[in-house]
């Protein structure tokens, strides 16, 4: 192809179908809403039910939508929830892990008990999916793979061995799928939120002391919004990121350079 050949339809995802995990709250739905009004239709797993506000914004962006109330952690629902995409939209071209959870607690506290569910969620599952995603992607010679990593993919884990570990671990399966998957014309890469908004971060947000300290760090000094992950997450999807592949996209107003 020629510099000539590019236009905005790069970013088009119409035509194209996407599995966003965790899709019905937080970060996950603005990262099903982005695909969508990009022109995917959007298939959402989700152990949280369905209250018609994801519906809602699906609709209002002129897209098909189906929802799946499920355990993604449970052996054999991935490979269900990739069935039942493929079986209602004929194939699959995205997917989008955002399923996650993060206990806090003093590292002396933090058991079996806390660290086995993070494991579970963040990172077993993320893995069972792709691999179920591949299955599907390899025969039909593409496909986009969309691991939603964290600063914590590339710093410590104060307050929370295990999910320091599941975003290392991610960020490493990203690599892993990224090298073996590149030559099947399937792109696998990591989106690194920062510090943002959302009902997780309310009570640093809400204490003067620990919000201060984190905006410190933070060279745009100012929280994210969910709105700044949207284009990374089209990008990342789309053919304009069709030569990116194994990359860790910090989205993280500059926190990693201080």
């Amino acid at each position: 192809m020629d510099i000539q050949d590019f236009s905005m339809d790069f970013f088009s995802l119409k035509g194209k179908s996407a599995i966003v995990t965790g899709g019905n709250s937080g970060l996950g739905q603005a990262f099903a809403l982005a695909l969508a009004k990009a022109g995917a239709d959007i298939f959402i797993p989700s152990i949280i039910d369905e209250d018609g506000s994801t519906r809602e914004l699906m609709d209002k962006a002129g897209v098909r939508s189906a929802f799946m109330t499920c355990d993604i952690t449970q052996k054999g629902v991935p490979a269900q929830v990739v069935s039942k995409c493929v079986e209602t939209f004929g194939k699959l071209d995205i997917l989008v892990n955002s399923a996650g959870i993060c206990n806090i607690a003093d590292i002396l506290d933090f058991d079996r008990d806390q660290w086995d569910p993070m494991i579970a969620v963040n990172l077993t599952a993320a893995f069972e999916m792709s691999f179920e995603a591949a299955q599907k992607m390899v025969p039909q010679k593409s496909g986009k793979i969309i691991n939603i990593c964290s600063m914590f993919s590339f710093l410590g884990g104060l307050g929370s061995p295990a999910y320091a570990a599941t975003k290392h671990g991610i960020a490493g399966l990203t690599k892993a799928y990224a090298d073996e998957l590149a030559c099947h014309n399937i792109q696998v890469n990591g989106l690194a939120p920062g510090y943002y908004a959302t009902n997780i971060t309310t009570a640093t947000r809400s204490d003067p002391v620990k919000n201060r300290r984190v905006l410190d760090h933070i060279p745009a000094d100012r929280w994210g919004e969910r709105l700044d992950l949207m284009g990374t997450t089209v990008f990342l999807a789309s053919h304009a990121s069709n030569y990116v592949n194994g990359h860790i996209l910090a989205v993280d107003g500059g926190y990693l350079m201080r």
